[in-house]
């Protein structure tokens, strides 16, 4: 257990701005017998805690809560250290390294969390450091969704539309380490980041007309939702499929699937999350192998909680934004 009842988090009452949170003193949670107790280290803020917070687009709230939230300590992903067990548990013991992801919620953004042993959760890598772990979850997450409603063939080219967040990121190193290759568009200041990352080619989107592009692609992929496949759709190949991490222009991206599929060629996917525990296990190996560098944009101490979240709803976040709890 614990060495004090009381721990420091962040929290609120109703779906709010990053303007309300609040970091108090809070009742240290307590293990039942299937779970554990785990001292976080480091956590995120991130697209999907932003929209947890804030409870848009609405639909999130039939997982979240319907009225308010339903706990009141928000964040999704978390790194950290096992403190104590219940009773049932024999997967992990005290002193475990850990970290784990819940796009619904893991109540992670406070000094401790409870966690059921069968979750999405999994021994860090030794090498890897908390903030690497906490950093590999959200967008490397969503990445491998993109990847599996399309149906990605492993060699297929692909085009990555936003190179620098954290699915985008993911997106490319996921990706080329299935040989695939990837052209990937980003901000002009940023084509040496992302080519680091791995992107074979990397182009401007603020001065590339995509609907003159000379390459084709199997799957475009736009993992900051700033695209629409009308405007992709010449980047495609006749059968190509186009998947984007946002509901599009009047949620078009929710029947597009729907539609797109009444006719032979081009495609519509939309990446409905599922299969955390399976992201985490192959985030896992990937991370023990070597073969995954998440990318962090900058920290943040807990107490500054609320800037952290503004930051990352302008939209103009590199990677992931970290989390210092201790």
């Amino acid at each position: 257990m614990s060495d004090t009842d009381q721990m420091r988090a962040a929290t609120r009452v109703q779906y709010c701005p990053p303007s309300n949170l609040l970091v108090t003193d809070i009742k240290t949670p307590e293990p039942s017998a299937n779970e554990l107790l785990v001292r976080v280290h480091a956590t995120t803020v991130n697209r999907t805690d932003c929209a947890i917070l804030q409870g848009k687009p609405f639909p999130i709230r039939f997982f979240t809560g319907l009225s308010k939230p339903r706990s009141p300590v928000p964040g999704s992903d978390f790194a950290g250290v096992v403190e104590a067990v219940g009773s049932a548990v024999s997967s992990h013991v005290p002193g475990d390294r850990v970290w784990g992801f819940n796009d619904n919620g893991l109540s992670s953004q406070g000094q401790y969390l409870t966690i059921k042993h069968d979750s999405a959760i999994a021994k860090i890598p030794d090498g890897i450091s908390f903030v690497q772990g906490a950093a590999s979850a959200e967008g490397a997450h969503y990445a491998i969704n993109f990847m599996k409603r399309a149906k990605y063939q492993p060699g297929q080219r692909v085009f990555v539309y936003g190179g620098t967040g954290a699915i985008g990121s993911a997106a490319i190193q996921l990706l080329k380490a299935e040989g695939s290759h990837v052209t990937a568009a980003c901000h002009g200041d940023h084509l040496d980041l992302v080519k680091f990352l791995g992107a074979d080619v990397v182009v401007d989107y603020t001065t590339t007309d995509l609907a003159t592009y000379p390459e084709t692609f199997d799957l475009v992929f736009d993992a900051v939702g700033k695209s629409t496949f009308t405007t992709c759709r010449p980047l495609l190949t006749p059968t190509g499929r186009y998947v984007s991490s946002e509901l599009g222009p009047h949620a078009q991206n929710l029947y597009l699937p729907f539609t797109s599929r009444i006719r032979r060629g081009q495609r519509v996917d939309f990446p409905v999350p599922t299969g955390a525990r399976e992201s985490i296990t192959t985030m896992t190996s990937l991370l023990a192998a070597g073969k995954f560098n998440p990318l962090i944009d900058r920290h943040y101490p807990l107490d500054d909680i609320a800037s952290a979240y503004e930051y990352v709803l302008t939209g103009q976040k590199l990677g992931n934004v970290i989390i210092d709890i201790d």
